[in-house]
């Protein structure tokens, strides 16, 4: 059998890995899905109960919809926004239905290399299928034989932790009976037990921590929630983008989410920390967790914690296989660029497709969420229209390939990575925003406490990053 008669493996059964797998049919090219979970949609559907802030119309993808077609799928009212459960249930399962046997189930991927062939080795390295080494859930292994990889895995398996180091703060795994990584369901009665009446820390300053704010400031002012209060811990200062782009952002939900963080604080259910890096975790004389900064200083302490500070890339079972990742971003190079915090601006991410995803390791691809390293802001659009891409490329459709249009709406926040350390965004008499003094706690209220200095800093921030 030649190379070109292998099926294509795509890991993960999401919202990309299903959209590949689609885009390769239409190519007349055979998909194998190799999805992790027990359903497809498997990481979506842990988030089941948070709202997209992305319509229908934005979420399904047209080669999908046109598979989806002869079944009597019909989409749900395109200006609507779903769950992540609505999401997994009305989409991603009738997709993978579809697609039949050509996705598994509690199938995870524990390695890929070239047939014969580690990292090392570069005789006829390119003539060689790829091998894909499976292990189910019932403790069987597989071997699997690829033309190309597609890794569509997310990366919602590895969370970022609270330490401000990008290591887990000292202490920090002993107090895991009281940290949770994810945005918690606050309608579940017992979790919202947990909750309720608390002091809680939330440590994160994008979409999920505005998130996780409403659902405490909800929750503080509800029958069952009297006394509960959040302390939002932000590593960097408050400036004009803060709370996301508002009213600017051409996701209306998404720059909804922002400011129903700032209705928490300043309605007093909620106080910021600014300049807060955490560097430990300890227990005070009734259990509960108080946090220790960098700089020594201790925050009152707090029943739960929740750590919100993004998500990062498994590149474990990719060790054997050539790949050229950016050294800031775990993203790959020629993306790496366009996608950056610290350099990019207004949310706009410019069109790209195989090339910028592509590696030395030819026929190796990482798109999706994955594709992003631990970049935030990704969304479905991007990535249905990355696996366009890459499935014509690897049918060798180059004019289709490189034939990349895509308009991502603003998030309305400009200035790259703004201020990184200041408690606000006014610049000081000591020469400009770069300084910082001394980090603080702060109630947020009134409009004039989010200043629009930072609005009006030059892209790529104030700082020149």
């Amino acid at each position: 059998m030649s190379t070109q008669q292998l099926p294509v493996i795509v890991v993960g059964a999401g919202p990309a890995g299903l959209a590949a797998a689609t885009h390769l049919i239409e190519r007349g090219i055979e998909p194998l899905v190799l999805e992790a979970g027990d359903k497809a949609g498997a990481a979506v559907r842990e988030w089941s109960h948070v709202r997209l802030f992305s319509t229908w119309g934005e979420v399904v993808d047209p080669a999908a919809e046109k598979l989806l077609a002869p079944t009597g799928w019909t989409r749900p009212d395109p200006a609507t926004y779903p769950s992540g459960g609505d999401w997994a249930e009305q989409y991603l399962q009738p997709l993978a239905d579809t697609l039949g046997d050509k996705v598994r189930t509690s199938a995870t991927v524990t390695g890929v290399s070239r047939a014969g062939r580690d990292r090392i080795v570069d005789a006829d390295r390119e003539q060689q299928p790829f091998v894909v080494h499976v292990e189910y859930a019932d403790g069987r292994e597989e071997r699997v034989l690829a033309r190309a990889v597609i890794d569509a895995s997310g990366t919602w398996a590895t969370a970022g932790p609270a330490g401000g180091s990008g290591l887990p703060a000292l202490g920090e795994k002993a107090a895991a009976d009281r940290i949770t990584y994810r945005v918690p369901d606050l309608k579940n009665p017992a979790v919202r037990a947990r909750y309720a009446g608390k002091r809680t820390a939330v440590v994160g300053s994008g979409a999920s921590a505005f998130t996780a704010l409403a659902y405490l400031d909800e929750l503080a002012e509800s029958e069952d929630g009297s006394g509960t209060h959040a302390v939002w811990i932000l590593r960097r200062g408050i400036s004009g983008s803060t709370f996301g782009g508002g009213t600017a952002d051409q996701l209306p939900a998404r720059g909804a989410l922002g400011l129903a963080a700032k209705a928490a604080v300043d309605k007093g259910h909620a106080d910021a920390v600014t300049g807060f890096r955490t560097e430990a975790f300890e227990r005070d004389a009734d259990g509960r967790l108080v946090l220790v900064g960098e700089d020594g200083r201790r925050l009152e302490p707090v029943d739960e914690v929740i750590v919100l500070t993004g998500f990062r890339p498994d590149l474990s079972f990719l060790s054997e296989i050539r790949l050229n990742l950016d050294e800031r971003l775990q993203a790959p190079v020629e993306l790496a660029p366009l996608i950056d915090p610290n350099q990019h601006s207004c949310g706009t991410v410019y069109p790209h497709g195989h090339r910028e995803l592509s590696h030395p390791e030819p026929g190796v691809y990482l798109v999706g969420m994955k594709s992003y390293g631990r970049a935030p802001t990704f969304l479905a659009m991007t990535g249905y229209e990355q696996v366009r891409s890459v499935a014509a490329a690897i049918a060798g459709d180059l004019e289709e390939a490189d034939r990349v249009e895509l308009t991502l709406p603003e998030t309305g926040v400009c200035g790259g990575a703004g201020l990184f350390d200041t408690p606000d965004a006014q610049q000081t008499d000591g020469g400009g925003c770069c300084a910082a003094p001394e980090p603080q706690l702060v109630q947020l209220a009134a409009p004039a406490a989010v200043s629009t200095a930072a609005e009006d800093a030059p892209a790529g921030g104030c700082c020149g990053s």
